[in-house]
């Protein structure tokens, strides 16, 4: 299997170290092509896969095109692929706000199309990626494509409606846990602590509460409850929380995103 990727920014290069670290296919079974030569050409000294000249070399001697591209240029790249693009050819697409219907009207309806959503820690092996699937894909299909993003961490199927939403608690979610950090970490510095530890502290702490979750599959409220004694340090830091209406502010924050996501995609 020959996987081809249009784009090799942030996101393409995480897929692609996921690809040669998981050993899902060889060096030599993955192509690339980039218009920023410099880019390509550093992906090919770090991983020895194979470089090609324009975006249709890329369809004709790729299986999975997996496009890579700011949403801006999606129809531009996809105008100039529209004749290559075989029905056995899987798409694979990872910009917010490209709907299937999106592509399949550039395309056609009768080809392979794969939307997913990824967000950044796919860089450090640990993303979660949403997957929605056109009519076209087949069952073996499917199993192969949630292998391939499982390369680079987790993967889930929702309904492509929900792709909003995804954006808004996964795909944006890191900024958040970043920002929360950051003021974590001006407390600590606040009551004395030097700032280098407080960024290893917290970075342990939030990622011993994410397995915490993972791997107990309690309730994020029953978790909570096993942190606070009564009359304790814990229950007095939560009250400031809920008088700031911290959880009331996250909730509206997913929602904006939502609706923000919503606007950039047209409600597709």
């Amino acid at each position: 299997m020959k996987i081809g990727f249009i784009g090799t920014g942030n996101m393409g290069s995480a897929i692609i170290n996921g690809l040669v670290v998981s050993k899902f296919v060889s060096e030599k079974e993955i192509n690339i092509f980039d218009l920023n030569d410099e880019k390509a050409k550093k992906i090919y000294e770090k991983y020895s896969i194979n470089i090609l000249q324009n975006e249709t070399e890329i369809v004709e001697n790729s299986d999975i095109i997996i496009l890579a591209v700011k949403p801006d240029v999606y129809s531009g790249v996809l105008g100039k692929i529209k004749d290559k693009m075989k029905k056995d050819k899987i798409i694979l697409t990872i910009a917010a706000g490209v709907s299937i219907s999106d592509v399949e009207n550039i395309i056609g309806k009768d080809k392979k199309i794969v939307r997913t959503m990824p967000n950044t820690p796919a860089q450090v092996m640990e993303g979660m990626t949403a997957i929605a699937f056109n009519k076209n894909i087949n069952s073996e299909e499917k199993e192969m494509i949630f292998r391939l993003l499982n390369s680079f961490g987790e993967s889930i199927e929702i309904e492509e409606k929900l792709m909003h939403v995804f954006t808004a608690i996964s795909g944006s979610l890191p900024a958040y846990v970043y920002m929360f950090a950051e003021a974590l970490s001006d407390g600590g510095v606040l009551e004395g602590m030097p700032r280098e530890k407080t960024y290893k502290i917290i970075a342990q702490a939030i990622k011993g509460s994410a397995e915490m979750m993972l791997k107990t599959g309690k309730h994020p409220g029953i978790l909570k409850d096993e942190v606070t004694s009564p009359g304790g340090t814990t229950i007095e830091a939560l009250k400031v929380l809920e008088n700031g209406n911290f959880r009331g502010t996250l909730i509206n924050a997913v929602s904006k995103c939502t609706e923000k996501s919503k606007k950039m995609g047209n409600n597709k």
